[in-house]
């Protein structure tokens, strides 16, 4: 497994470039490596994902049981249970990365961008997720024009956000023991980019 943030992230990489082409290899996911995570989980990776149906990471990744740590909401918002639960992974589970998943087409973006500009605003809780995404919306240079760069925007502001309202995060970052990238994957054809995070190393 391994042991650096540069290390997990390539490990990432190469198993998306599998499923991307086809050629998985669907590790960790027999019987006996199940039975020996019985008693504990070293996760490489901290996933936290948008929610949408078509972004699970153990699959877009190449991975199995115990590989990643993951964690989804929709438009990869942040709340305190979030932070809460990647904090565990970083500091008690010992993952040397956390990866921010965003995607393109995000419904939650979209949803933004329809409240920002024809104040279409949805009702409920999903006004919350809405609020929660308009400010890195609004940062981006032509967010409020091109729904992919929005979303991109939002892939770099929750990225960033991570590192400023967490200690936690934050303290491992700066020694090194862990990085934050933030990644884009595309829907139709399957491959992540990096976008965010680029002095991991």
């Amino acid at each position: 497994m391994p042991r650096t943030p540069a290390q997990a992230l390539e490990i990432l990489l190469e198993g998306n470039d599998r499923f991307t082409v086809g050629d998985r290899l669907h590790p960790h996911q027999d019987a006996d490596h199940r039975a020996a995570l019985a008693p504990a989980q070293h996760p490489f990776a901290v996933i936290f994902g948008c929610s949408d149906s078509r972004l699970a990471a153990e699959i877009i990744f190449d991975r199995g049981l115990g590989d990643l740590f993951v964690v989804r909401t929709a438009g990869h918002v942040i709340g305190p249970e979030v932070l809460g639960s990647i904090e565990y992974g970083v500091e008690v589970l010992g993952a040397p990365l956390i990866a921010v998943l965003g995607h393109d087409s995000c419904g939650a973006v979209a949803a933004t961008l329809g409240a920002i500009v024809d104040g279409a605003t949805p009702t409920g809780f999903m006004r919350d997720v809405v609020e929660r995404i308009t400010l890195s919306v609004l940062a981006a240079p032509d967010g409020l024009t091109n729904s992919d760069a929005a979303g991109e925007a939002h892939i770099r502001y929750t990225t960033d956000l991570l590192v400023d309202r967490s200690s936690v995060i934050a303290k491992r970052v700066a020694d090194g023991s862990c990085a934050v990238v933030g990644l884009s994957y595309r829907l139709a054809e399957g491959s992540v980019r990096v976008i965010a995070g680029p002095g991991i190393g």
